[in-house]
């Protein structure tokens, strides 16, 4: 099972929350962030596994229905 990591980027000066988008996957098995990259071969494995069926949470702890057609939108 994979989990997604919300990432949040926020100016240090103001405190604002000026990014939150996910950009880091968990995979729970051998407890391993992985961060998104296209030359990253963990990278590329989680979504060959989650186009296979392997489960992937959103950053909330919910079951994505919809994973494979959020893989399809990583680059």
């Amino acid at each position: 099972m994979y989990r997604l990591i919300r990432n949040f980027m926020s100016d240090r000066v103001t405190q604002q929350i000026i990014s939150d988008s996910t950009s880091v996957v968990f995979r729970d098995v051998d407890n391993t962030s992985i961060p998104f990259g296209t030359a990253n071969t963990d990278y590329q494995n989680f979504k060959k596994e989650v186009l296979a069926g392997a489960e992937l949470q959103d950053a909330n702890g919910n079951v994505m229905t919809d994973a494979s057609a959020y893989i399809a939108n990583l680059p």
